[in-house]
């Protein structure tokens, strides 16, 4: 591992909290544009779902080609090329007229952001020492939260002004900018590539996906990490109008409380990240008590037992835990192999907002094709989520009395 440089935090962390940042902006804007996108395109539904999670669907398709590309390639000319083709997507969005073109932009902005959390964890593994992983992580992952909080209330105030096409000019001139930040700023990272030859990096990803050690923590990512991402960046809003009542404005209102409580979670993994490493505190013990938490807190979303302010920023708290699925799988495996690993998980989060933000909008579209009502639709697909959650949690409990051993 290269010692730091003094300069490290303006050359290393900041160009990759600022493609972080992006990244999570474009992940969760349409949850505030949706009722314009909606009125504008005649969207049903499942067309907002499809279209919205056409950004997980790429994304999610791109990790596994992204794992071989950042342990060959490294960090800087991945994420730098990759974050060109979100200035096209948004580009394409900004000027899209059907629910096809708009929704092929999506899908090119998905692509183009998907290495944005995962080149900066692979950056942080070859310039930071191990017991500083989960803290930086965690200062990655709040400015991850700082772009949905700019996607909340924010953005809503500015809608009247820009409407949503101008806000996504403004996305593809920032994205050319971090692009060329990401190049310049970054350090020479050739000497840390992978030797493995193309077929050799795909075979092992195959053991990895085989490996007991990843299908542990596959589940749990899925349905908390992909569940939770649904529910910020489309449903939450949804759920606050049709279920609490409120407005448009005061839903974004609440996002925005969401996300302040994201915020404050990673921010204290940050902050305290590095003290509870050196106190035996291991990722899992985090993802344990985090996860099981959040369940806690979505219950009395759905059965109203807590003032809804409170209960959506303990669920933004509790859901900074998240990041620590990336580390804490990728510690069953040697480091040469962390782009590979890293990504694998990743994968599994993005299918699971993918399947879990288009399922939604399919099962309320058939529920109230049923006669339900729109609150009635949305606490049984909640309720739904929270059953699969409780069942994804339960190989992470039981890691705890039988520890997996390091995978080859």
């Amino acid at each position: 591992m290269s010692p730091l440089r003094p300069d490290a935090w303006s050359r290393i962390f900041l160009p990759f909290a600022l493609g972080y940042y992006l990244s999570y902006l474009l992940r969760t804007v349409n949850a505030v544009i949706s009722p314009d996108l909606t009125r504008d395109l005649a969207l049903s539904a499942a067309d907002l779902g499809l279209l919205t999670s056409a950004y997980f669907l790429t994304f999610g398709m791109a990790q596994v080609p992204l794992g071989i590309a950042l342990d060959r390639y490294g960090p800087r000319r991945v994420e730098g090329g990759l974050l060109l083709l979100t200035a096209l997507g948004a580009t394409a969005f900004a000027l899209g007229d059907s629910l096809g073109g708009l929704g092929v932009a999506r899908g090119l902005i998905g692509l183009g952001v998907s290495a944005c959390l995962m080149a900066g964890l692979k950056g942080f593994a070859m310039w930071y020492p191990p017991e500083r992983q989960s803290s930086m992580t965690g200062f990655l992952m709040a400015a991850g939260a700082l772009g949905a909080l700019t996607a909340s209330a924010p953005l809503e105030a500015m809608l009247p002004w820009l409407g949503w096409r101008g806000v996504f000019w403004i996305i593809a001139v920032a994205a050319v900018g971090i692009a060329a930040f990401l190049f310049l700023s970054l350090p020479h990272d050739a000497p840390h590539a992978s030797r493995d030859t193309i077929p050799e990096a795909f075979r092992s990803v195959g053991r990895i996906f085989r490996s007991p050690a990843f299908l542990r923590f596959a589940a749990s990512a899925t349905f908390f990490t992909g569940g939770f991402m649904a529910l910020q960046s489309l449903w939450a809003v949804p759920w606050l109008m049709n279920v609490n009542g409120l407005s448009r404005g005061a839903a974004a209102g609440y996002l925005l409380v969401l996300n302040l409580g994201m915020l404050g979670g990673q921010l204290g993994i940050g902050f305290l990240g590095t003290r509870l490493a050196r106190r035996g505190v291991k990722p899992l013990n985090m993802m344990q008590v985090g996860y099981s938490g959040m369940l806690l807190v979505q219950a009395s979303i759905l059965l109203n037992w807590a003032p809804p302010g409170l209960a959506w920023f303990l669920l933004g708290v509790l859901s900074a835990v998240n990041s620590q699925a990336y580390l804490a799988t990728a510690a069953h495996f040697p480091q040469a192999v962390f782009g590979r690993v890293s990504t694998a998980i990743n994968l599994m989060a993005f299918v699971g907002a993918f399947g879990v933000q288009w399922g939604l909008g399919v099962l309320l579209d058939v529920l109230r094709g049923a006669g339900w009502s729109p609150p009635g639709a949305l606490g049984a697909a909640f309720a739904a989520l929270i059953a699969l959650q409780a069942a994804s949690l339960v190989p992470l409990l039981s890691a705890a009395r039988r520890p997996l051993q390091r995978a080859a």
